[in-house]
């Protein structure tokens, strides 16, 4: 019984037919259920696409709370820095 508080609300999806040969194909190879290639496939997903997309909308709302930094002014510490003019 331990291993229900892991376990999350199920849900329903349409899957296209030949999406889901090829999961009931791999689920069959790997030993494994749909249910464990579907969220494995989902995890990869977030891992990839669905980081990017995160880390846009994070980013959008860090410069909607003012933390963001004008190009060229980043661009001229850089140039000062490079110059040895570390104390700017």
């Amino acid at each position: 019984m331990s291993n229900l508080k892991n376990l999350s609300d199920p849900i329903a999806l349409r899957v296209p037919a030949d999406i889901l040969s090829q999961i009931e194909r791999i689920a069959g190879i790997t030993e494994r259920s749909r249910s464990w290639v579907i969220v494995r496939a989902m995890k990869a997903y977030l891992a990839t696409e669905g980081r990017d997309i995160l880390d846009a909308a994070e980013g959008k709302a860090e410069i909607a709370r003012g933390g963001a930094a004008d190009l060229d002014e980043v661009l001229d510490e850089l140039d000062r820095r490079k110059d040895g003019d570390v104390a700017a």
